[in-house]
């Protein structure tokens, strides 16, 4: 078979859970011989490697448009429609330009196919996918049922369309087993289940060098201890439970790090955590400056800011979302062996807690006794060590590279048969420090000596 493979999505860049899913999936295909092919509205991987459109994105002008006419209200006007077709046609037609530019043989539709953030991009991909017959798999990370933006649509027809289509070349891959059930109950689609991984058969290397330049980056002390919100800052990821808990610890030396920027969703909740931060006196330091996929070869080495610099020199993570569809962060803070608060959300309860793991756990609010628990894991170096070697041990058994190699041969034996070789590991290979390159922005907020809150920008020093 042609070993050519075009990702399909609205974005390929940053750290969201689709461009690291994305990046992971790409590697595993390359290190068996594959070529991976990116198509997006924004795209920070090989430039030769990339076709970019920027209609494709869901935060284009004109997708924002549309989604202001048709969300949130029951009937769409004839203009709206004829502006979806118009870029559904412009949007299709750049799909088979991609499909023919690079002979792509497999789309791996990256959940464009699945929350409807770009319409007109859901509709020309169901489209092209249907008139090419090219084996396809929809990779499902969102579906539109579980967000509550959009239960009030005027595009139902489209939805039940595209997201997703049930075609007959298309395998469709989810990641928690609600989801499955959901997607068959309410389309009749079968799917397999893939969660998110890493690679736990390379460990990642750390470096007391890195970890004293960007403890000094963010002005930290060497005995401050670094209290990693490692998400996005939006609603659903519960950071006041964060601020709560270093609160709660009642030290200094607690300073809470929030490693991604705003904006997704709006400023408003930002602006809100700043100010009760501030309230309770806790240190709150964003580092507003956009960190990169670890895993992406962007091939430009410069201005690059990776995940990989962050969490090594964390020493306690928090991990208070209200809602995921599976998990990244929770992964990430495992490979690193660092210890995690976890709020029990739906996907953990029901896939991940049953495997066992040891971590500081709550419930929907954060109790005396999960504080307790959290002191205790900070003060006791042995107790820290023996809960971070037990969770990587079990993520490598359930979350490795190797349980996406053995699904993605699955899949593939069933669009090509035995012609199709089973995916192998790459040899051994030790994971890069990072990056670093740059010095980071950072803006600390806290209460000064008049107990009024204050933003002070720290400009980091090499």
């Amino acid at each position: 078979m042609n070993t050519n493979i075009g990702f399909v999505s609205t974005r390929f860049a940053g750290t969201d859970g689709v461009s690291l899913e994305s990046s992971k999936w790409a590697e595993v295909f390359e290190d068996n011989g594959f070529n991976c092919f990116w198509f997006a509205g924004e795209v920070d991987r090989e430039s030769d490697k990339t076709f970019l459109v920027p209609e494709a994105h869901f935060q284009h002008e004109q997708n924002q448009w549309i989604n202001h006419h048709v969300f949130g209200k029951k009937g769409r006007s004839q203009p709206v429609t004829q502006t979806m077709h118009a870029m559904r046609s412009l949007l299709k037609h750049k799909l088979h330009e991609f499909i023919n530019e690079y002979n792509i043989s497999l789309l791996i539709a990256e959940n464009a196919l699945t929350i409807p953030m770009q319409v007109p991009l859901g509709l020309a991909l169901t489209e092209t996918i249907a008139e090419t017959q090219l084996p396809t798999i929809a990779h499902h990370h969102d579906f539109y049922w579980e967000r509550v933006r959009f239960s009030i649509n005027a595009v139902g027809d489209y939805i039940r369309m595209a997201f997703p289509p049930n075609l007959s070349n298309i395998r469709h891959v989810v990641i928690n087993s609600d989801a499955q059930e959901q997607l068959a109950l309410r389309t009749g689609i079968t799917s397999v289940i893939i969660p998110n991984v890493l690679d736990f058969e390379n460990p990642p290397r750390l470096s007391r060098r890195r970890a004293k330049i960007f403890r000094e980056s963010i002005g930290l002390d060497l005995e401050d201890r670094i209290i990693l919100q490692p998400t996005r800052i939006i609603q659903r990821k519960g950071i006041e439970w964060a601020i709560d808990l270093v609160k709660g610890l009642r030290s200094d030396r607690n300073k809470l790090v929030i490693s991604h920027e705003a904006g997704d969703e709006g400023m408003e909740y930002a602006e809100w955590l700043k100010e009760y931060a501030c309230e309770f006196g806790v240190d709150l330091r964003l580092v507003s400056i956009k960190i990169s996929d670890p895993l992406s070869k962007n091939g430009n080495g410069k201005g690059t800011y990776s995940l990989w610099d962050v969490y090594p020199y964390a020493d306690f993570i928090t991990y208070p979302s209200i809602y995921e569809g599976f998990g990244n962060a929770f992964l990430e803070a495992v490979y690193f062996k660092k210890p995690i608060l976890i709020n029990r959300y739906a996907t953990f309860v029901r896939d991940i807690e049953p495997l066992g793991f040891d971590l500081a756990v709550m419930d929907g609010f954060l109790s005396k006794r999960t504080v307790k628990d959290v002191v205790e894991i900070l003060e006791s170096s042995k107790r820290r060590k023996a809960m971070v070697n037990s969770n990587y041990q079990i993520a490598s058994r359930h979350y490795s590279y190797s349980v996406l190699r053995n699904q993605l041969t699955a899949i593939l034996k069933t669009f090509f048969g035995d012609s199709v070789g089973t995916l192998s590991a790459k040899r051994p290979r030790s994971r890069p420090e990072g990056y670093l390159y740059i010095n980071p922005h950072v803006v600390m907020y806290k209460q000064d000596d008049s107990d009024a809150c204050a933003a002070t920008q720290l400009q980091a020093q090499r």
